[in-house]
């Protein structure tokens, strides 16, 4: 069983409290003006499920909801999937501006082919991206959203511990609000809708 820190779930919720009522929007706070909060996203470099060459301009023009994990993961990664899923189905038109971007913390098993199957997993989202890379690639991909995991075990059945929560980044990539797992596919749906159209 994928096991969770605390402390990390901590920090998704002391993220998603402290973002809905500081007054000050995501853009701000990702230009580090002095929020005293974690700058979220940033540069990566890795390939898509297709062994395309993608950067963090992949989450340019549309909402997107990014979480990390790994297709071998027993239970924490299929039941947000398939979360975002149903969240997305509830979107309605627009769906159409709202991307999940899957970003693998497992290098060594997630090749492309793998993460191409996996996501087509019939009740994850539609036209989710799955991204994977080397181990550096992924490390800075982690470390750009405050990412912990860590591998657990050994031999061809090891785990990855890893963050549960969900990232919304805007159609400019910049950091919007944080889902954590405990939430329901209607109240992840309702609160998409809200940022679309520019409520806090």
């Amino acid at each position: 069983m994928t096991r969770v820190r605390t402390p990390i779930i901590f920090l998704a919720l002391f993220l998603a409290l402290s973002f809905a009522f500081s007054g000050r929007d995501a853009r701000a706070a990702n230009q580090g003006q002095s929020s005293g909060m974690p700058q979220i996203g940033g540069p990566f470099q890795l390939v898509d499920q297709n062994r395309r060459p993608v950067d963090q301009r992949l989450l340019n023009g549309k909402w997107s909801a990014v979480f990390f994990g790994y297709t071998f993961c027993p239970d924490v990664c299929p039941t947000t999937l398939t979360v975002l899923g149903r969240a997305q189905s509830m979107l309605g038109p627009r769906a159409n501006a709202f991307q999940v971007v899957f970003i693998s913390l497992d290098p060594g098993r997630d090749t492309p082919a793998q993460l191409k199957a996996y996501l087509s997993t019939p009740v994850f989202p539609r036209g989710t991206i799955g991204l994977t890379g080397a181990p550096a690639q992924i490390k800075q991909a982690a470390n750009a959203y405050k990412v912990f995991y860590q591998k657990h075990g050994s031999g061809q059945g090891y785990t990855v511990d890893h963050t549960s929560a969900i990232y919304l980044m805007d159609p400019q990539g910049n950091f919007a609000k944080v889902f954590t797992e405990s939430l329901s596919p209607g109240e992840i749906a309702h609160q998409i809708s809200d940022a679309m159209a520019g409520k806090r």
